[in-house]
């Protein structure tokens, strides 16, 4: 009775193994976009590293490859949609697995929050990501299948004041993996998010070392503390893995539980 229950065990275990797939991960030079990007690698994909840092993704590559992984890195703004089109058109390799992970963030009242501020959050987080799938997505079906994860946030189900340009284009990001997942769900290409709560990233270190935000976070999280950034990878190894390929359309919070309290 023990060989079997190995063998099974195996089996299901290799259904999170990612070898022949290629990841572009745009926006991982650093923060939760680096441990997906990781995490892809380990699991046996060919990862694409984007961002504008040119030194930084490149020595990320240099990690990855220094563990025998395979990575390299694609300095280009993925907001910029002229050159990212150009670039797809040109030289972009096969894609199987596309990470939408960057976004700007701003945080004002209102008052503060001109209009132009707001379309650039929109084209940062949302028309950005919008792009590259539309242009990844052909390629994706003509092989027969693939995977978008787009990283959302809980703000976007949830609001935040002072912060309504963020929550308004987390919430349209929603929105769009919902219509992407009915759209190419039929053609063999799922599309599903990732929604981060509070993560001790480079992007949040004064949120991280301020005393009062450290307060609401030990009364509100259910675990009571921050995530590690590194706690992020699985939900994203899973999304893109066989073992997921029955989910689509999906939202994965991931966020200790703050979203399921009041």
């Amino acid at each position: 009775m023990l060989t079997p229950c190995r063998m099974e065990h195996s089996n299901h275990t290799q259904r999170f193994n990612l070898s022949g797939q290629t990841a572009l991960i745009t926006g991982s030079s650093r923060g939760l976009g680096w441990e997906i990007a990781k995490a892809m690698a380990e699991a046996g994909a060919h990862a694409i590293l984007n961002g504008r840092d040119r030194k930084t993704l490149e020595n990320n590559v240099r990690l990855l490859s220094q563990s025998y992984l395979q990575a390299e890195a694609v300095v280009l703004d993925a907001t910029d949609t002229a050159a990212v089109t150009q670039w797809v058109e040109d030289q972009a390799p096969r894609v199987d697995i596309l990470v939408n992970n960057i976004g700007p963030r701003t945080r004002r009242p209102l008052a503060e929050l001109m209009p132009q501020d707001f379309r650039e959050m929109l084209d940062g987080g949302l028309v950005g990501a919008h792009n590259l799938a539309r242009l990844l997505a052909p390629g994706m079906i003509g092989r027969g299948g693939g995977c978008i994860i787009n990283v959302t946030s809980i703000a976007g189900p949830l609001g935040k004041p002072d912060d309504s340009a963020y929550v308004a284009t987390k919430a349209g990001l929603e929105g769009l993996t919902r219509a992407l997942a009915t759209e190419l769900g039929p053609r063999g290409v799922r599309c599903n998010g990732i929604a981060p709560g509070f993560f001790r990233t480079e992007a949040n270190s004064e949120m991280a070392a301020d005393p009062d935000v450290n307060h609401w976070v030990d009364l509100r999280v259910p675990l009571k503390r921050w995530g590690d950034p590194s706690e992020i990878a699985g939900a994203a190894v899973f999304l893109a893995s066989p073992t997921a390929s029955y989910v689509n359309g999906h939202i994965l919070t991931v966020d200790g539980g703050v979203s399921t309290s009041f």
